[in-house]
């Protein structure tokens, strides 16, 4: 004999099944402990290739400037070419339009240095100019260092060292940029990102001085 339940009795069960039986409430609160998780590590790609991005356009422009400066040449066939300061300050120019958006004036600094050898043998930084307000100096030597004796046998990381030839001279670069994270600049702080570049000068040149025909022209001095 079956028993029949009451009307609102039965009502709730078969709610209670239905209410069973749905799992969308399941599927969002997976979803809303998910979701922030999900959105860290999608921003952590999207700062990963920044960075990533910021490093080869950091190498990218040292190279650049390194090359351009080796091209220097001004001058004519009765006279070696000379390396005037308004031939530098173009190599820098250079360098401001690779660098647009990154604020590099502010949060970088490009340090090129001709790498001569002197007299003794050694390597002589024969001079120096930089572009850029990043309080930082040459990890390699300043202006002047090497003039005699064999102190400095040439600039770069150890082990990479570049080299000048007598008669010639090394267009050597520095640059140093300190990157501000997108989204994490708190958690990770600024990461100061480092390369460096060297060409041999492409002709023989003038490697008495750098000359300033002009007066209005301002050298990009390191100091």
């Amino acid at each position: 004999m079956m028993v029949r339940l009451p009307r609102r009795l039965r009502l709730a069960i078969a709610r209670v099944a239905r209410i069973a039986r749905d799992i969308r409430a399941t599927v969002i609160i997976e979803m809303a402990f998910a979701i922030p998780f999900l959105v860290l590590v999608g921003f952590a790609g999207l700062e990963i290739a920044n960075l990533t991005l910021t490093n080869t356009r950091i190498s990218q422009i040292g190279l650049s400037a390194a090359d351009n400066a080796s091209r220097i040449a001004f001058g004519n066939n009765l006279s070696l070419p000379r390396v005037r300061e308004i031939d530098i300050n173009q190599v820098f120019t250079g360098v401001q339009e690779q660098a647009k958006g990154l604020d590099f004036q502010t949060r970088g600094k490009i340090i090129l240095s001709s790498l001569e050898r002197n007299p003794d043998g050694g390597q002589w930084i024969k001079w120096q100019r930089c572009y850029g307000n990043l309080a930082v100096s040459s990890s390699y030597g300043t202006q002047g260092q090497g003039a005699t004796g064999t102190s400095i046998t040439g600039m770069g990381p150890a082990g990479r060292q570049v080299a000048a030839s007598t008669g010639t001279a090394v267009m050597f670069v520095e640059i140093v940029y300190d990157y501000q994270p997108l989204l994490y600049g708190k958690w990770l702080g600024t990461k100061r990102i480092r390369s460096t570049a060297a060409f041999n000068i492409r002709e023989a040149r003038d490697l008495t001085q750098v000359y300033n025909p002009s007066p209005a022209v301002t050298p990009s001095t390191c100091s």
